[in-house]
């Protein structure tokens, strides 16, 4: 059970690995709280993909409630690793995740 501060850092490292490994697409299993009513780390690791997605460092981020194939974000992720149209999580709604689109790949018209 890390902290905030762990996880965040966590991530940052697991990123920026990631990318230096010419991943596209990332998940993230970060949980959604023990206590049934959502936990810090989430809403935390949201707010970092923000600030990493407006500084251009990631191209998109997806909660996992929101990974849906009617996403125009998930189509997007799909569309920079196709292999990801076979993840279970897609269209489960799972606030527990959250799929990280790192790099781009062609134009944003899908």
């Amino acid at each position: 059970m890390p902290t905030v501060k762990e996880a965040v850092s966590r991530l940052q490292l697991e990123i920026k690995l990631a990318k230096s490994q010419g991943v596209s697409v990332l998940k993230v299993i970060h949980g959604f709280g023990s206590t049934g009513r959502g936990g810090k780390i989430r809403p935390a690791v949201h707010r970092e993909l923000e600030k990493y997605r407006s500084k251009g460092w990631i191209e998109a981020y997806i909660p996992g409630e929101k990974l849906s194939i009617f996403d125009e974000n998930t189509r997007w992720a799909i569309h920079c690793c196709p292999a990801f149209r076979k993840d279970r999580d897609i269209d489960r709604w799972n606030s527990g995740i959250t799929v990280i689109v790192l790099q781009k790949k062609g134009s944003r018209t899908i």
